[in-house]
């Protein structure tokens, strides 16, 4: 179960590469790349949902519609940041945290009960209490 939490911070992760790489003076990925590469790690995600959570058919579109959506939203938001030559780690991590409340937001609304239990208990509850905690000490 704490795989897919674990999942999440790694996508969220690889949306960050290029920046990283270009911290390291390092050839950037192309877009093109990067945009595979989420691809590849959305449709990862989508299908341990389904294994994991005993996903309807209609669930899993939503769940690959929502994670396309917000991880490509995401991943303009942080390419603009990177654009923008901001070095600020809190810029960064306070992007992530409104991406990964607006999936968590948004999995609430498709999962039945027992679903979502099961979803706080791989590691979401967790982490939503992090982002919570991030939030207050911001303000």
């Amino acid at each position: 179960m704490r795989y897919k939490a674990i999942k999440f911070f790694g996508i969220a992760a690889l949306l960050l590469l290029p920046f990283r790489a270009g911290a390291q003076q390092q050839q950037p990925q192309s877009e093109e790349e990067e945009l595979k590469q989420m691809q590849e790690a959305i449709d990862r995600a989508v299908e341990n949902y389904e294994n994991t959570l005993d996903l309807e058919i209609w669930q899993t579109f939503y769940v690959d519609s929502i994670l396309t959506h917000d991880y490509n939203a995401l991943r303009e938001e942080l390419k603009g940041l990177r654009e923008a030559k901001i070095s600020n780690s809190d810029t960064y991590q306070r992007v992530q945290d409104k991406w990964a409340e607006q999936i968590y937001n948004s999995f609430q609304k498709v999962f039945n009960e027992e679903q979502w239990q099961k979803y706080l208990k791989s590691g979401a509850g967790r982490d939503k209490k992090s982002r919570d905690k991030r939030a207050a000490k911001r303000k």
